[in-house]
């Protein structure tokens, strides 16, 4: 083997290793590290004119983060978490199905799966009430808010894989007509078996909730408490979600299957951008929100974080696969087309590294095309689809935000991290999740695509 080649996967698995060991930010340093190894001392090309960087996925995070930010501020965000609280507190029984419910809903509509910490203390109050152990409801609707992000319209994942699948074939609203409804009934079937295999012990018959209870550290059973919200509120969510109407309905009217707009003024992803940016500036006068604490919202700044993670790493990645697509093609490409599956498994695992959906569908899905030879053949293209749900593994280690999140919230002590790195209360219930989601992918796919 050549050894510049051996090297530059070296600098591959390393950088992918250093962007998960310093998280967040570090994810899109690491990617501009990679990109300095690759070109200056490995001689890889960039690309000419920036065309190996994901401008135009940078770009659509940055208008729709803009958006939601503003309809943070406005109090559009806490108007729908009181909304998706009413609902669990009004329907104790069902929390199981109800949590994963209401936290799949939220990322659909917000296209962030920042909305799910709001839930996390209400589904272990609605839980305690039950007497049920919030280690069943808990784990679950943490895993159903990152595969939403695969069935978002508005989210960074769903726009880089639409700009991937464009190009082979699949439009926008094909893309979305198969993820929804799959990752949404992957997820019910997931957690019909957690409820299943779920003890029966009830929560007060647990011995560790029992000594936590003696050592005085469970909070009693509160009573709903919902601020005050803005007058805006509501007004700005109705806003929002017009414009993301706006964005499918532009997206599918444009698309080549549909064709009601043959030249179109704008193309999907300006449209998208555009439609954005009017959704903020409409939110900003219509409920009078204050444009400069826009910044300072926990969605602005997550939402930067992850826009400059996709930057690096994805940049990096595209410059090592177009610099290697024929060397793909013979090592993985007849094996993937022999079977499909296997594709769905290399992403799940990679996404519990790359910590994000979108940076995962951007670095690793043009390695699928090229190893399959998509681009000549896009016959298989539907595969892509069938698998996108296993981009989110990111609860793999149990160190994503949003697991450790989940566990500090649960005052009873039964979400756990665990003492062996994968046996802690995520890995089945979302290991299930995915591979639903992904079954039910397989089915349906290649039936309607």
């Amino acid at each position: 083997m050549d050894p510049m080649l051996i090297l530059q996967i070296i600098v591959l698995f390393g950088i992918i290793f250093l962007g998960s060991r310093l998280g967040g930010l570090g994810v899109g340093y690491a990617g501009g590290l990679g990109v300095v190894l690759l070109c200056i001392f490995l001689k890889m090309s960039p690309g000419e004119a920036f065309s190996y960087m994901p401008l135009d996925v940078v770009l659509i995070i940055a208008a729709v983060i803009s958006a939601i930010s503003a309809m943070q501020i406005a109090g559009g965000l806490d108007y729908m978490v009181q909304v998706a609280e009413k609902i669990l507190r009004n329907n104790p029984k069902y929390i199981t199905y109800l949590a994963p419910t209401v936290t799949f809903i939220l990322t659909l509509l917000a296209g962030t799966g920042h909305t799910a910490f709001s839930m996390f203390p209400v589904i272990v109050e609605v839980a305690k009430s039950q007497n049920i152990k919030p280690s069943v409801p808990l784990p679950i609707a943490a895993v159903s808010s990152q595969i939403a992000i695969t069935a978002s319209p508005v989210s960074a994942a769903v726009v880089a894989m639409s700009g991937l699948l464009e190009p082979l074939g699949i439009s926008y609203g094909g893309l979305l007509a198969i993820s929804i409804p799959t990752a949404f009934f992957g997820i019910m079937i997931a957690a019909f078996c957690v409820n299943l295999m779920s003890k029966r012990t009830a929560l007060s018959e647990d011995p560790g909730y029992q000594e936590r209870v003696a050592a005085g550290v469970v909070a009693d059973i509160k009573s709903a408490e919902y601020k005050e919200l803005p007058k805006g509120a509501k007004l700005s969510v109705a806003i929002f979600l017009i414009g993301v109407l706006c964005v499918v309905m532009y997206a599918l009217a444009i698309s080549k299957n549909v064709g009601l707009i043959e030249k179109p003024p704008l193309a999907r992803d300006q449209g998208i951008i555009s439609i954005m940016f009017t959704v903020g500036v409409l939110i900003v006068i219509c409920c009078k929100v204050d444009t400069a604490k826009i910044p300072e919202g926990s969605v602005f700044k997550s939402g930067m974080v992850a826009l400059l993670c996709v930057l690096g790493i994805a940049w990096f990645g595209t410059i090592f696969v177009n610099g290697h697509v024929e060397e793909i093609k013979a090592i993985a490409g007849d094996t993937i087309k022999a079977k499909p599956f296997i594709l769905a498994i290399v992403l799940f695992f990679a996404s519990s590294l790359l910590y994000s959906q979108a940076v995962t569908t951007r670095v690793m899905m043009p390695i699928a095309i090229a190893a399959m030879g998509l681009e000549a053949d896009p016959s298989q293209a539907w595969v892509l689809v069938a698998s996108f749900a296993a981009v989110s593994g990111l609860f793999i280690l149990p160190t994503y935000p949003t697991v450790l999140g989940a566990v500090a919230m649960d005052d009873t002590g039964t979400t756990k991290i665990g003492k062996y790195i994968f046996d802690h209360s995520f890995i089945i219930p979302g290991t299930l999740a995915v591979f639903f989601s992904c079954l039910l992918g397989f089915i349906f796919a290649p039936m309607f695509l």
